[in-house]
């Protein structure tokens, strides 16, 4: 008879999670190991509906699976999907909530995860499964049915959601939930809907349940014939273009990517997710792709024949709203079958890295013609030259205030040769088109931008989730004021934890990105700007974001032009806590160079008459519109 061990519910799932280990040669300790804890420990907000059953279960495995405490349900739930990211995929964290509001503030976490594929385990409170206290507080009422929560909201942005109504239903739906956050093609957010009451019920768990376990990323070869087929039409091919998506640096391919590129000439663009997976300065690196994208990569891809998408979800900042490439044949290689499919042409159902070296094989020595390499190289050099002119100004007419473009400039100006491996971290408004465009990453994970969800609020705890990661990294996190007001308590958070972040606010007084949006469909200035809301006799409020971080703890100042900016980041990096930086920014400015067009709908039927333009346009445009022709504007988020 084998071995058992009492233990609750909640005991044990934490005792579980301790027990799952990780190994990845490229990732390991300050020791050297490369065996570590799969979970880097579990963010908790306690409330009724946690605090006595999986709280206690956390105190007692404290030492092996550190709990950290934040502010704010959504904000830790970012923060844990950040530290995921920025490990690509091989450790994660989980979160705990109580019930009711707790619960439901996460699930713009959990579709965050969702859309981004990205692993993250939740671990919400649940009502009584006995009923007996009905309704508990905090608790909804379906009038039509008895065992529905708040947490059914999750099952749609999970990619599993179990409810744990007996303790023993965890010798299932732990090993479940464990290979959904460890594979590559399903890997995304995790939902254990947890009861308060079946939470502190015991039950004798066999002892090897709890043995450690090891987990390996397992990689997708690819099928012979798929590589046999994208060989050869890459072989027809006069104008390929390779695009680079996430998928590239979560299989840890970069290496293979600029072998890829360099045995066979064909330039390399890459997505949001991607940006990074070629280091800015290799002459075959365009830059980015699509509505954000740079004039280098769309030129090309508007007149590319082949294009070879890796690891990419093919989103419409991507494609240009299916239009930029659309006369392209397509390539797609990706892990994840639903995105290799979009392609609609030769697809590879493989790991990124297996991918490429398997399909460079097939290649032999084929090599694009001198002439379209060399036309890459040259548009390439080209846009380097464009971001240097954009990046460099520091002096400003009288009156002018600087953009994001500027700013970027300044800041990555502050790096030493010390600090080369920075990380920014951003996700909404307009400075991730302008990041896109203008920052510049020698290395994989430089650039932290969640674009797949552009979730506002993500930016100051998606940099805890990083700093947790990467701690000997100087992680800079820029955000425009109105991502600050909406998510900014986890400042309070890293400077409890001892984990500085560099914060730089850019205050365009409103939501600048969608104002411009907004006329740009023939609307007029309202409700997005600060000074074109409703607001009472003493106008809308100046808010003193320097302030306002001090008093959560951070050291904190404003500035108001970009040699200040340059002063005071030599301040920040020095500094040993939190360090916000706030500057006034124009919203009206953005970089011209790049982009392509985008499809946003105009109202068909409208009594203004600057609606009414957009809209023939808009139709205009549509009817016109010839796969990979590009207008040079950017318009939106």
């Amino acid at each position: 008879m084998s071995a058992t061990v009492r233990l609750t519910m909640a005991q044990a799932l934490v005792r579980y999670l301790s027990a799952q280990k990780m190994r990845d040669d490229d990732v390991n300790d300050e020791s050297g190991n490369t065996l570590l804890p799969l979970f880097g420990g579990v963010f908790a907000i306690f409330g009724h509906g946690n605090v006595a059953g999986i709280g206690e279960a956390l105190y007692r495995h404290r030492d092996q699976l550190p709990t950290y405490r934040a502010h704010n349900e959504q904000a830790m739930a970012n923060a844990a999907i950040a530290y995921a990211k920025a490990h690509m995929r091989r450790r994660m964290m989980a979160v705990t909530t109580s019930i009711g509001p707790g619960a439901t503030n996460l699930i713009t976490s959990a579709a965050l995860a969702h859309v981004n594929r990205l692993p993250v385990l939740l671990l919400p409170g649940d009502i009584f499964v006995s009923r007996a206290p009905d309704p508990v507080l905090q608790q909804l009422e379906d009038f039509g049915d008895g065992t529905a929560s708040v947490n059914d909201c999750f099952r749609t942005v999970s990619r599993y959601f179990d409810r744990i109504v007996k303790p023993e239903q965890l010798l299932t739906a732990l090993p479940r939930a464990m290979h959904v956050l460890t594979d590559a093609t399903l890997c995304g957010p995790v939902t254990l809907a947890l009861p308060q009451d079946v939470q502190t019920e015991a039950y004798d768990w066999p002892e090897t349940f709890f043995a450690e376990r090891i987990h390996t990323f397992r990689r997708m070869p690819p099928a012979p014939d798929d590589i046999a087929a994208a060989a050869d039409a890459l072989r027809k091919a006069k104008r390929p273009v390779l695009i680079a998506g996430g998928g590239t640096l979560y299989a840890k391919a970069s290496d293979a990517l600029r072998e890829f590129a360099e045995t066979h000439g064909v330039p390399v663009a890459e997505s949001q997710a991607g940006k990074g997976a070629l280091a800015w300065n290799h002459p075959l690196q365009l830059g980015p792709a699509g509505v954000s994208g740079s004039t280098a990569a769309n030129a090309l891809l508007a007149k590319a024949d082949l294009v070879l998408a890796v690891g990419t979800r093919l989103q419409d900042f991507t494609t240009g709203s299916n239009t930029l490439y659309a006369h392209a044949r397509m390539i797609t290689l990706n892990v994840n079958g639903y995105d290799a499919l979009k392609g609609g042409s030769v697809e590879i159902r493989a790991d990124a890295q297996l991918g490429l070296e398997s399909l460079s094989k097939a290649l032999n020595q084929w090599h694009t013609g001198d002439a379209w390499r060399q036309r890459a190289e040259q548009a390439a050099s080209s846009w380097r030259n464009t971001v240097d002119s954009v990046t460099s100004r520091r002096e400003l007419p009288a009156g002018m205030l600087p953009y994001d473009g500027e700013i970027i400039g300044a800041v990555q100006r502050s790096t030493t040769d010390s600090t080369r491996k920075d990380i920014v971290v951003c996700a909404a408004g307009t400075l991730p088109a302008e990041l896109e465009k203008l920052w510049r990453t020698e290395i994989p994970g430089g650039y932290h931008v969640e674009y797949g969800y552009s979730c506002m609020g993500y930016e100051i705890a998606g940099g805890l989730g990083v700093k947790m990661a990467k701690p000997d990294r100087e992680v800079i996190v820029m955000l425009g004021d109105g991502s600050y007001l909406m998510l900014n308590a986890e400042i309070a958070t890293s400077v409890m934890l001892g984990l500085k972040l560099i914060v730089i606010v850019l205050d365009n007084r409103g939501f600048g990105c969608i104002n411009r949006l907004q006329q740009a469909c023939g609307g007029e200035p309202f409700n997005n700007m600060l000074d074109d809301c409703l607001h009472g006799p003493d106008g809308a409020p100046f808010i003193d974001f320097a302030a306002h971080a001090r008093a959560m703890g951070a050291e904190a100042e404003y500035v108001d032009n970009i040699v200040g900016l340059e002063q005071a980041l030599v301040r920040a990096r020095a500094a040993r806590r939190t360090y916000l930086i706030a500057i006034d920014t124009d919203h009206r400015r953005t970089t011209e160079d790049g982009g392509c067009w985008w499809e946003v709908a105009v109202p068909e039927v409208s009594s203004s008459k600057s609606v009414q333009h957009a809209r023939r346009e808009y139709e205009m445009a549509k009817q016109q519109r010839q796969p990979g022709v590009t207008t040079g504007k950017t318009h939106g988020k």
